[in-house]
């Protein structure tokens, strides 16, 4: 199955992080690949801690990358990142791949998004393919199986309150 999980509200990883919990409590092989993060948030010290289980790769810089301070690193890093992805359907050794920030990536035109559909239509049934991130193309929802979309209705930022670590980060 493909998910997507998109929208402005809060929460994408998070429920891609809740699936991968419920998959590895199941026996289910499961490989986490992170887009534009760099593997110093609280979730991924703690899967390095309690979820030994959950293999982590994470293709980002140490900064918040916006369109405006994009460098050819960050290219570099998403097709390196794309690469894994490819390689690990390829050889189906997970029953379970999320790629985080995908449709960010795409979004950024980091990638085109004519190769991440090409990894969705290589991905056998075997495989649950999970994209998170805001900003999801018309034509990877059209290829999901299930598409939740995160709707902000109120959120704490609007007050000026700041990200928290545990929380936010």
């Amino acid at each position: 199955m493909i998910q997507v999980y998109s929208g402005q509200g809060k929460g994408k990883t998070t429920a891609a992080l809740g699936l991968a919990l419920r998959a590895i409590g199941a026996g289910r092989k499961v490989l986490l690949i992170q887009f534009l993060k760099d593997g110093r948030s609280s979730e991924i010290k703690a899967i390095k801690k309690y979820l030994p289980a959950l293999e982590v790769k994470t293709y980002g810089r140490p900064v918040f990358v916006t369109k405006k301070t994009l460098e050819d690193k960050d290219y570099q890093l998403a097709q390196t990142g794309l690469d894994v992805a490819n390689e690990a359907v390829k050889n189906r050794a997970y029953d379970l791949i999320i790629l985080d920030e995908i449709n960010v990536v795409v979004e950024m035109n980091l990638l085109k998004k004519e190769k991440l559909l090409d990894l969705i239509k290589k991905t056998p049934k075997k495989i649950d393919l999970v994209l998170t991130g805001r900003g999801a193309k018309k034509e990877i929802i059209s290829q999901a199986d299930l598409f939740t979309e995160m709707k902000e209705v109120k959120h704490y930022f609007r007050q000026g309150l700041k990200a928290r670590k545990g929380i936010e980060y």
